[in-house]
């Protein structure tokens, strides 16, 4: 944005000194041009009206002689011709008036007018003395165009300088009123970025920049105070929910066994399945608590190595795997990073891994495989299980949203907040030969971040537990 701003700026403000000095040059150096050729002219006249009292009335020539002699010290050349085209008054330097001075000095006498001549070194200008109608002669004065030449390069020198000078100053100002716009908010982009990596206390200064931009960093604040007031405010209804229900099940679990133990025929039965039931509400209220633990999430990214953790729950894994005779394996490419909340993607492999072990049957097979594409790593759970149908696909990444899971049908939701939580993907697609293959695309840098996943889209395996 920096750049933008002082680019924008800058180009504005050059273009508004083109616009402005350029015109302003060409102007000013047809003045220089035009008072120039005035000058001589009237120099010229001077001339003429000294030499007409010399050969009309046949008076002394000496004010024609100082003229010519000022114009000569000068640098000028004038040269006075009479009405036969004699040469009568001449500075040392008469042939400047071009290659055939008597065409010019013929074409004044034969129509009375003044006659100016111009090339890239001479200004030359022709007047008539004496009557305008019969003129005795024509004054000549040739005048060196350096000195033009000099007044207009210094006009553009300086006016260069002024251009020059603006956009000095134009770049210092673009960058100051860039910083000024700019820094503050990089200020509250990177504390909106340590806002949603998971730190909560972020706040970002208010007292920097334009007014808006003030603004924003108030309203951001505020927005972030009243988040971290929801989240610990969740976190601590989480905790004492998790308390409350715990306790009261754990009694009566213990009560049940005390009972059980002295019961006999259908009361021991009775009680057996109080007991499985009590069971499984324990199983139910700690995956709602899971549940709700992962949607109000907020992770703090680290370097995850992808292929370790992989391999570490293959192995914590496979007893399970051996004992339902199923063939856990993985292939994941080495050196995998992946930019996750601690311990996220753990939880995600047991869920994904525990779902899948109980989808196969004996002799079946679960691979986990892993490479990176692009800013993602790839992560897929495939197994050859009897896969799920397309409406179950569609629910089974919502609470309870699998008709078909034989478990609580929370491990897939939990799986789908967690991976959306750290700005990742998650899909359900039939693998190849049947089964269900979950694929997980994971943040490989910390660029990739997008927190607004719908937690409604996607369906669980057949056994969600």
């Amino acid at each position: 944005m920096t750049r933008r701003i002082a680019l924008s700026v800058l180009a504005l403000i050059t273009a508004v000194l083109v616009l402005a000095v350029v015109p302003l040059g060409l102007i000013m150096t047809q003045r220089e041009q035009t008072s120039f050729r005035d000058e001589a002219a009237a120099k010229a006249r001077s001339i003429a009206s000294a030499v007409e009292e010399h050969l009309s009335d046949r008076k002394p020539d000496a004010a024609a002689r100082s003229l010519v002699a000022q114009a000569h010290g000068r640098g000028d050349c004038a040269t006075v011709y009479d009405s036969a085209r004699r040469v009568v008054l001449s500075t040392a330097c008469s042939d400047v008036a071009g290659n055939d001075p008597a065409r010019l000095v013929s074409s004044v006498l034969a129509h009375p007018e003044t006659r100016v001549r111009q090339d890239e070194q001479w200004l030359t200008t022709a007047v008539p003395v004496g009557d305008s109608s019969d003129p005795v002669g024509v004054a000549v004065l040739s005048r060196s165009a350096d000195p033009l030449h000099d007044r207009i390069l210094a006009l553009w020198g300086w006016l260069a300088l002024i251009g020059v000078g603006g956009l000095a100053a134009a770049v210092l100002m673009s960058v100051l009123l860039a910083r000024w716009v700019g820094r503050p908010l990089r200020v509250l982009d990177r504390a909106a970025q340590r806002l949603g990596e998971g730190a909560l206390d972020e706040r970002a200064p208010a007292e920097a920049g334009p007014q808006e931009v003030r603004r924003l960093a108030a309203t951001f604040n505020t927005m972030a105070a009243r988040t971290e007031a929801l989240v610990h405010g969740h976190r601590a209804v989480v905790a004492d929910v998790s308390h409350q229900l715990r306790t009261p099940l754990a009694a009566l679990r213990l009560r049940l066994d005390l009972l059980a133990v002295d019961a006999e025929g259908d009361t021991a039965a009775e009680l057996a399945d109080a007991q499985g039931e009590i069971a499984r509400l324990s199983r139910l209220v700690d995956g709602m608590l899971a549940v709700a633990r992962a949607e109000h999430a907020v992770p703090r990214p680290v370097p995850v190595r992808v292929d370790r953790v992989v391999a570490e729950r293959v192995a914590a894994w496979e007893p399970v795997a051996g004992a339902g005779r199923v063939r856990l394996t993985a292939d994941c490419r080495p050196r995998l990073t992946a930019f996750l909340g601690e311990g996220d993607l753990e939880q995600v492999l047991d869920n994904l891994i525990a779902n899948a072990l109980d989808a196969v049957q004996e002799g079946g097979r679960v691979l986990i495989t892993g490479k990176r594409t692009h800013e993602t790593i790839q992560l897929r759970v495939v197994d050859n299980g009897p896969g799920m149908t397309q409406a179950a696909r569609e629910s089974a990444f919502r609470r309870f949203g699998n008709p078909e899971a034989s478990g609580s049908g929370l491990g897939l939701a939990i799986v789908h907040r967690l991976v959306t939580a750290n700005g990742g993907t998650a899909d359900l697609l039939d693998s190849p030969g049947g089964g269900l293959s979950v694929t997980l695309s994971l943040p490989a840098s910390r660029r990739v971040r997008d927190r607004g996943g719908k937690s409604d889209s996607g369906g669980p395996g057949p056994s969600d537990a």
